[in-house]
């Protein structure tokens, strides 16, 4: 009896001490549930899993703005608002988004759906939905320790009109190429769809709870038990994936948070070779789950052929591979890039939107062919400023030419060193390095959030029918 109550009072203390370390740092979270869609099937569980979420997150600590049912400009003005909020809290702040509704894929872009969207083509859906780029440009674009976002977004595309042309589920994005401190978390793996479960809540949504509450368990390793668990719930069906760049470990309870962040190699196949083999086919496949590397899962595809676990792990090293040769085609955005993706993968649900990126740009000149065969710049060269006009000489004074005009130019490099500037005498002096503009690349979209410059994080940075690109 005593040992029993002497527990519960550890537990308590534990608990406590999470939420006091929690309350030490600013936490703000903004949590969206989208069920009430007008114009399609509405969701029964992103309210369930919003509320329950909001719950979570007040429990450990965070300030939290629930929104709920949220049509194109509620939802941006939402996304706004917090991260104006944001931007008073101060550079030390976690942010944190969680997003339960429909999304969709279009063009290689990610978008999330507002309830009031009711698209005839996929032309319509740029216009009246919310790029998932934009909102993380508008976060990023705020100092802050850490944004994580979480979206349970990958349920089956519940337009007739555009399901068949779209490409399934979401795009993939890569945290580690934008900004530091970022972690992206899918309820499903690029590509694929997810459920939205037969009970109160998603099967993302149930995981996350559970594994969400473990003291100190960093976030990473929770999305990790969360990965394995809705696996196991979904028979295999839907395994969720996430993509991190966070320098500092995280924890919603707990004293992991503000912790520095420990770096764990990544195996090899060899080596997933070496730790898979002779062990039961049921605990190779929950490693290889809850690792989520490719490396594991060619690892286990080559030891193991006992079904359904083979036929599982295949299907998913096949989708990852096609969807990080469809994200590559995507940020390359030219003819040629789309024309490979195409020789790979001649028959996927991204056939259709391919060839029509490569119609597209089929007449486009592509920058980057011409740069990559160009000669490398000398990276330790100033390029001089051109020569002012009033001190050309005149077309009379020239020499005559003695190459014919046919013949390319040479390669002029001023190795001079850089013109520098004087600054007053406490500052140092400023060097101006001159460099030539860079190839123009076409508009960049008109469509952002809160003030963030349209531009791409992990995708493309298009506008539906504009030929230029963001960069990561």
């Amino acid at each position: 009896m005593r040992r029993a109550l002497l527990c519960n009072l550890v537990a308590a203390a534990c608990v406590m001490l999470g939420a006091h370390g929690a309350l030490a740092e600013n936490r703000i979270a903004l949590v969206i549930g989208q069920s009430a869609y007008r114009t399609v099937t509405p969701l029964p569980n992103p309210a369930n899993d919003a509320k329950a979420i909001a719950q979570l997150l007040g429990d450990a600590g965070f300030e939290v703005q629930s929104v709920s049912d949220l049509t194109q400009n509620a939802l941006r003005d939402a996304v706004g608002a917090f991260a104006a909020t944001l931007a008073t809290k101060g550079p030390d702040t976690v942010a944190l988004v969680f997003y339960a509704g429909h999304g969709l894929q279009i063009d290689g872009e990610n978008y999330l759906v507002p309830v009031d969207i009711d698209p005839k083509r996929e032309t319509d859906i740029p216009l009246q939905a919310v790029r998932l780029n934009d909102v993380l440009n508008t976060l990023t674009a705020v100092p802050s320790k850490s944004r994580i976002i979480l979206l349970d977004a990958c349920r089956n595309n519940p337009f007739p009109d555009i399901n068949k042309t779209a490409g399934r589920g979401l795009a993939l994005v890569d945290a580690r190429i934008g900004a530091a401190g970022t972690l992206l978390s899918f309820s499903t793996s690029p590509g694929a769809a997810a459920e939205d479960g037969n009970g109160g809540n998603s099967p993302y949504t149930t995981a996350l709870l559970i594994a969400g509450r473990e003291p100190g368990l960093p976030i990473e390793e929770a999305l990790k038990r969360v990965r394995l668990s809705v696996n196991h719930a979904t028979e295999g069906r839907q395994t969720p994936w996430e993509s991190s760049s966070l320098v500092d470990d995280f924890s919603l309870f707990g004293a992991a948070a503000g912790a520095a962040k420990i770096s764990v190699a990544r195996r090899s196949v060899e080596q997933w070779r070496q730790e898979l083999k002779g062990k039961p086919v049921e605990a190779a496949n929950d490693l290889i789950v809850s690792d989520g590397s490719d490396e594991a899962y060619e690892a286990f595809v080559g030891l193991y052929a006992q079904p359904p676990f083979s036929q599982q792990a295949r299907e998913w090293l096949d989708r990852h591979r096609r969807m990080v040769a469809w994200n590559n085609a995507v940020i390359a955005n030219s003819a040629a890039g789309y024309r490979e993706f195409l020789k790979l993968f001649p028959d996927s649900d991204l056939t259709v939107t391919a060839r029509k990126l490569e119609d597209r740009l089929r007449n486009r000149p592509d920058p980057l062919g011409a740069a990559s065969s160009a000669p490398a710049q000398p990276t330790n060269v100033a390029l001089a400023a051109p020569t002012c006009p009033c001190g050309a000489p005149k077309k009379a004074d020239l020499p005559p030419k003695k190459r014919a005009e046919t013949d390319p130019p040479k390669r002029v490099t001023d190795r001079s060193p850089p013109r520098r500037m004087r600054a007053p005498d406490d500052e140092e002096d400023i060097v101006i390095v001159r460099r030539p503009p860079p190839p123009y690349d076409g508009p960049m979209p008109g469509l952002s959030v809160g003030g963030a410059i349209g531009g791409g994080y992990g995708g493309t940075g298009r506008g539906h029918g504009s030929p230029g690109r963001g960069r990561y």
